[in-house]
């Protein structure tokens, strides 16, 4: 199984983007997670296609777009145009999740589902033949800097069993509260893919994508 690190640009400093961007890039962070957010079915309000079209030159990371937005099948095609490499929309946000998957995979993108915590992980399970990856929120959507939900360690478990019932190689993401000192549970719950925002750009994001990274390489 391969452990990847995707630093969440929501924490960077944008005054210098470029430049951490390139830390992160140079210390093993294979993918950028890219937060959209549109004050509907979350209350914040993030960025958009522009940035993503305009950062995605500057770096040969995966640009990992999460859409936490209301209905994003209208706004697949504009993210895949910008810059997507996976985007992944939310369960709780679509009418129609399986139509909403198809889109991105006619977009030629990789397709990514999400669910928020109070989300029953069996709630999956119709999508599990269709996504490349599943993305756990271990907090609330919509805010960084929130505390890692405890109760999270076991969906990531039960979703991690999901995912080998199913015979299909499926990324399990996780997204929330996640620093050096509990990144570790979280691998070996079933995590390969760790989302970081202020665990990487609080502070040096070279130092501390390394360190993040030195650990994720314990379970390679």
């Amino acid at each position: 199984m391969k452990y990847i690190l995707a630093p969440s640009l929501l924490a960077a400093d944008f005054k210098c983007l470029a430049g951490q961007m390139k830390m992160t890039e140079e210390n093993g962070a294979e993918y950028l997670h890219f937060d959209v957010m549109d004050g509907m079915f979350v209350p914040s309000i993030s960025f958009g296609m522009p940035v993503l079209k305009s950062i995605k030159g500057a770096t040969e990371q995966v640009m990992d777009v999460h859409l936490m937005v209301q209905e994003p099948v209208r706004y697949v095609t504009d993210f895949a145009d910008a810059g997507a490499d996976i985007i992944t929309i939310h369960l709780e946000a679509c009418q129609d999740v399986k139509e909403t998957i198809q889109k991105i995979k006619n977009c030629g993108k990789k397709a990514g589902i999400s669910i928020c915590p109070q989300t029953d992980a069996d709630q999956l399970l119709p999508y599990m033949e269709l996504v490349d990856m599943i993305l756990v929120m271990s907090v609330q959507p919509g805010f960084g800097g929130q505390k890692f939900i405890p109760e999270s360690i076991e969906k990531i478990r039960k979703v991690r069993r999901m995912i080998t019932e199913c015979g299909r190689d499926i990324d399990l993401e996780v997204d929330g509260g996640i620093y050096q000192d509990n990144v570790e549970e979280v691998l070996k719950a079933g995590a390969n893919v760790i989302v970081a925002g202020s665990a990487v750009f609080g502070g040096d994001p070279g130092q501390n994508t390394k360190a993040m990274m030195e650990r994720l390489r314990q379970y390679e």
